[in-house]
């Protein structure tokens, strides 16, 4: 029996239709434009304004462009993977109300958290059960509203993070080709670097944590940097090594988009040219665990089938790894 390998087979995005540039920052908080855009590299993020709407409606959003896109009957989904660090609600999995949205009543689903490393980690679990042979289509799905928990008089995280989806389909594959190793990594010493102190259960909500604002992401971002540009290039370096790749060999970047300045860091410690180096964070700034997949979207149509393409991502926890993958298929 030939080997079975786990390949992308398809694609799909959503972004809200609201923009959040960085001069209309400027009339929020203390900064402009030129130290946003120095910083971080971005411009502009995406903003879902309805308040009826959660993270479910942008993964729905998605899932439907790549089944539309793909012409897949949501019937023949056997899992959908959920990753999101913001979930519509604690219990009751965000994944599982999707599935029914969607029409995949055939899938059982669930939700994937790993901070800013959800999609990455649930690239390694969709793969794993294609490779078992007990599932043909796994639905991966990165979504997040980042504008849920951000607070917008904190310079030092409302100029990151926007919000919207991405989703990739896992399917077999006996060419060699989709995900062919990993290296992921994880250490609870960033647990008081990048949170949200109240709603859980070592500090559920009151009153009092409504009253000091506990609800809202915070970060320590000199620490979170100096972490992210280690890890990920460490892992991104180690990842070719093992695999006996040269930057020659490696065809596209495709980086968590947190802050170009990581980026860099990233595609230096790999020696890539920069057009091998793929971003999009000016226009949508940091998506959490939508960025992998957006970026695969936005750039789909430059993918050739066989293209060598590194995956990589760091996350609060601190959470991090990279994944280096073959592409399966020719746009259309």
């Amino acid at each position: 029996m030939n080997t079975i390998t786990a390949a992308i087979t398809a694609v799909g995005a959503y972004v809200p239709d609201f923009v959040l540039t960085n001069k209309a920052l400027e009339t929020m908080v203390d900064t402009n434009d030129e130290w946003i855009t120095s910083r971080t590299g971005i411009k502009e993020r995406r903003i879902l304004k309805d308040e009826d709407k959660g993270t479910s409606f942008l993964a729905v959003k998605a899932a439907q462009d790549l089944l539309a896109k793909a012409n897949i009957d949501p019937l023949e989904i056997d899992l959908l993977i959920m990753a999101t660090a913001t979930p519509d609600m604690p219990v009751a999995a965000t994944g599982v109300y999707v599935a029914t949205q969607i029409g995949a009543t055939n899938a059982f689903a669930y939700d994937l958290q790993a901070a800013c490393s959800s999609f990455l980690f649930g690239m390694s679990t969709a793969a794993a059960y294609i490779e078992s042979g007990r599932y043909k289509k796994v639905l991966l799905i990165g979504a997040d509203k980042m504008s849920s928990i951000v607070d917008y008089t904190d310079r030092s995280t409302c100029i990151i993070f926007g919000d919207g989806a991405g989703a990739v389909l896992f399917e077999p594959n006996y060419e060699g080709l989709g995900l062919q190793d990993e290296y992921l990594r994880s250490d609870g010493i960033g647990r008081d670097f990048l949170k949200i102190d109240a709603g859980g259960s070592l500090n559920p909500t009151t009153l009092q944590t409504v009253k000091d604002n506990k609800h809202n992401i915070i970060q320590d971002g000199k620490t979170v940097f100096k972490y992210a540009v280690t890890n990920m290039a460490d892992s991104s370096e180690l990842i070719l090594k093992r695999n006996n790749l040269t930057n020659e060999d490696v065809d596209w970047l495709v980086p968590h988009q947190a802050n170009k300045r990581i980026i860099d860091a990233t595609a230096n410690r790999m020696n890539l040219e920069d057009s091998k180096v793929l971003m999009n964070i000016e226009k949508y700034g940091n998506t959490t665990s939508a960025t992998l997949p957006l970026v695969l979207s936005d750039f789909e149509h430059l993918f050739k089938k066989g293209d060598v393409i590194i995956l990589a991502a760091f996350g609060g926890g601190f959470t991090w790894g990279s994944i280096y993958l073959k592409w399966a298929y020719d746009k259309k």
